[in-house]
């Protein structure tokens, strides 16, 4: 259901479907903001982005990106959208009053270039309490036709992971594929949602997207990942030495209330660096 303010409607669409849209999420100026900031990253003028393309002075330097990870590492604009007004209140609402972020992806999505399988959030970025939410920021509007996301409304409640495995659909980048789940693709919704607009949705969420088959231009989405402040997050790999139980990946962004681990401190480990999307192979 689409949203224009925070109630209790929408605290209740989230908990039974696993997402909701709020609309006008960001303000038309920060999405010509961080539409300026995609440029940036993509020429890198804002520093070395990993796995990128050599710079090529053409205008077409956005195509040859399906998505950035950690953009707010470089870019301000990237770094304001965490932080995102009524990003942030809609959180509190769905997670609790003290919100922490680990990351950011800043999709390009070209004509061409594919989605992404079916998959659960919280397989990739496992949180302690099961608290992990995405907020997906259209920066162009999304549709069908140039990728817009697919979910399976429901698919949360469970709050299991399913099965996994490598696939070689060219439609889907180079991540796996869940599988192995009581729905098919006939129960899936697309989310089309105008630009500037906020897609926000549970860890367990079964969600998907495919490719960008339009031929009016780029895809662009932010999507940013948080979740509750008072869950450790057992992310990456476990340093050498520390039990599993008591690791905690630091490096986070506060955007709501306090942080009860503030003691620990903050890391600065993750740097910019760009998606395989099957160009060339999958590095697995």
């Amino acid at each position: 259901m689409h949203f224009t303010e925070v109630t209790d409607e929408l605290v209740e669409s989230y908990r039974q479907d696993g997402f909701v849209v709020l609309d006008q999420a960001l303000p038309p100026e920060q999405v010509t903001e961080l539409h300026a900031a995609a440029e940036q990253l993509c020429r890198g003028e804002l520093g070395a982005v990993e796995g990128a393309p050599a710079p090529e002075p053409t205008d077409d330097v956005l195509r040859q990106f399906l998505c950035i990870h950690h953009p707010h590492k470089a870019s301000d604009a990237a770094l304001a959208a965490l932080h995102a007004p009524r990003v942030v209140e809609t959180l509190t609402a769905v997670i609790g009053p003290n919100v922490k972020a680990m990351q950011s992806m800043l999709f390009i999505k070209p004509e061409g270039k594919p989605g992404q399988a079916w998959h659960q959030d919280e397989f990739f970025i496992p949180t302690r309490d099961r608290s992990l939410t995405a907020a997906w920021i259209a920066l162009d509007d999304a549709t069908i036709e140039n990728g817009c996301l697919w979910v399976l409304p429901g698919s949360h409640r469970r709050g299991v992971l399913y099965p996994d495995r490598e696939q070689d659909d060219l439609r889907f980048d180079c991540t796996v594929e869940a599988f192995d789940f009581p729905y098919s693709d006939d129960d899936a919704v697309p989310v089309e949602v105008p630009a500037g607009s906020a897609v926000i949705f549970n860890g367990y969420l079964l969600h998907r997207s495919l490719p960008n088959t339009g031929r009016h231009g780029l895809r662009r989405a932010l999507a940013n990942h948080y979740m509750s402040a008072e869950s450790l997050l057992p992310w990456q790999t476990v340093p050498t030495g520390v039990h599993i139980g008591k690791h905690d990946y630091r490096d986070i962004v506060m955007v709501a209330g306090t942080d009860p681990y503030a003691y620990k401190g903050i890391d600065d480990l993750a740097r910019p660096h760009s998606r395989p999307d099957k160009d060339g192979g999958c590095d697995r």
